[in-house]
């Protein structure tokens, strides 16, 4: 409706002063991003893969009782992307980014998602909290290594089909993703952190640095108040920089100091990022 179209129109042109004034500008991103490419998470309803959520599978405990399960799982997840895109909220990011590196101003992408469309939009500045999809971890010596094998391991080649009905490859561990690093050979898992394991310490240590020295915060494809956002905006807001949230949920950010733009990223973000008139370059 109209008056909330001209309290949107005003909201973004006060955020479009703060961005044309950011010199280091934090981007958290999370599932919503993701969803708008058609990536499946496997969260809530309807988002079954077989008869399992992510939340099944995607643990310490599923992966040693039944590794083949977990990695057809995986190989699925990964043989997905190949028909995925970035979308415009990520192809505006990457821009942004390029374009206020040439200002010496930097933006740096904190995100949740696994599966590497940022970089594939041309971001280059990207912290993956959960890890990838396409990287591997050896359970042995722990190397962790970039993998875009497509299958991943010969035995996964035309498994982890997500219909129900799929019967399941109970593939050898010994036929499984294995480490090549000579002399090892041990079991490769996916690097992504799994719900009961903690976040990498080095990357939280580089998070807490960005969050440290960003004048701007945008919450993107999640909401500042869930998991992971709300670790990290409500420091950054206490530090009196502003925070904008761009999400699907109409629940408007609960603090005064926080923008709020409602409906999809690809569309609300472009606009938001797109070159400021006071922008030289």
């Amino acid at each position: 409706d109209a008056s909330k179209n001209i309290v949107l129109t005003v909201s973004l042109a006060h955020f479009r002063e703060e961005f044309a004034k950011a010199k280091h500008i934090a981007i958290i991103t999370g599932a919503g991003v993701s969803a708008e490419s058609g990536v499946p998470t496997f969260r809530g309803a309807g988002g079954y893969w077989r008869t399992w959520q992510a939340q099944d599978l995607a643990t310490p405990g599923a992966f040693s009782r039944d590794p083949s399960l977990v990695w057809e799982f995986y190989h699925y997840r990964r043989e997905v992307m190949s028909s995925k895109e970035p979308n415009p909220a990520h192809l505006a990011i990457a821009e942004c980014e390029a374009r206020l590196g040439q200002q010496g101003r930097s933006v740096v992408v904190i995100t949740q998602n696994i599966d590497e469309l940022h970089r594939r939009a041309g971001s280059k500045h990207v912290l993956e909290i959960h890890g990838s999809l396409f990287k591997t971890r050896c359970m042995s010596c722990g190397e962790v290594k970039e993998n875009y094998k497509s299958p991943v391991c010969p035995a996964l080649k035309g498994k982890g089909a997500p219909d129900p009905n799929a019967k399941e490859a109970r593939i050898p561990v010994e036929d499984l993703p294995r480490c090549d690093r000579q002399g090892c050979h041990g079991l490769l898992r996916p690097h992504v952190v799994w719900f009961g394991e903690t976040l990498d310490a080095d990357i939280l240590t580089s998070v807490e640095q960005e969050l440290e020295r960003c004048d701007l915060c945008l919450v993107v494809g999640t909401s500042s108040i869930v998991y992971p956002a709300a670790m990290f905006a409500p420091q950054v807001a206490a530090r009196g920089v502003c925070v904008a949230e761009f999400n699907m949920e109409s629940t408007p950010a609960t603090q005064r100091f926080m923008y709020h733009f409602e409906g999809p990223c690809g569309r609300t973000l472009p606009p938001a990022l797109a070159r400021h008139q006071s922008e030289v370059i």
